[in-house]
């Protein structure tokens, strides 16, 4: 392990506290503050920002302008496409049945969070599942199945109760299917139970 120093003309920033083990690939812009661990072969993308006590494990992949914010562990099987938010203290898992005595380590879940998508303050995400592109996980949720594009999902599981747009407002569907973002004006369609920008 090498601690980087910000002054070493590096194209990103670590704050002199993180540790970036040797082989990793971290994108132009990106900002690592205190006391964050970059282990190796994980890949981080151009603008990203990675808060304290941050801990990326071995292969983890995040896409450009991904927010890690403080005290979350983005373990391996974890992969974010651009733009995506993991708030505070939020949880992912990468084991169904973890057992002390019993080594998993060939048994990690793929989890997939798509472009857009945010996860609020101490939610919980059980691995193997797929979080839909501008999704939006309500704070303290407990995620159990795939999430779908668009959706607004809260509670222990966590269950749908709306849509919101890219902007991230929640749409009111019309008696056609229609919505409009009112902070963007852009225009969305729900059919068959699927929600569409359009």
């Amino acid at each position: 392990m090498k601690n980087f120093s910000p002054k070493e003309g590096l194209d990103y920033f670590v704050h002199e506290s993180s540790y970036v083990d040797e082989g990793c690939q971290i994108g132009k812009g990106t900002k690592i503050w205190h006391f964050s661990h970059i282990m190796k072969g994980c890949t981080i993308g151009e603008d990203c920002n990675i808060g304290q006590n941050v801990v990326v494990s071995p292969d983890v992949v995040l896409g450009r302008n991904c927010k890690v914010q403080n005290n979350v562990s983005v373990y391996t099987g974890v992969r974010c496409e651009d733009d995506v938010f993991l708030g505070p203290s939020m949880v992912f898992t990468n084991v169904i049945n973890p057992r002390s005595a019993v080594s998993r380590k060939d048994e990690y879940k793929t989890t997939i969070i798509c472009k857009g998508a945010s996860i609020g303050a101490n939610a919980t995400v059980v691995c193997g599942h797929t979080i839909g592109e501008y999704s939006l996980i309500g704070a303290g949720s407990v995620v159990t199945k795939d999430v779908p594009a668009f959706a607004l999902m809260v509670g222990n599981p966590a269950r749908r109760i709306g849509w919101v747009s890219r902007h991230g407002e929640k749409l009111q569907f019309d008696a056609t299917g229609t919505a409009i973002c009112p902070a963007t004006g852009e225009h969305y369609q729900l059919i068959d139970g699927i929600c569409q920008l359009v």
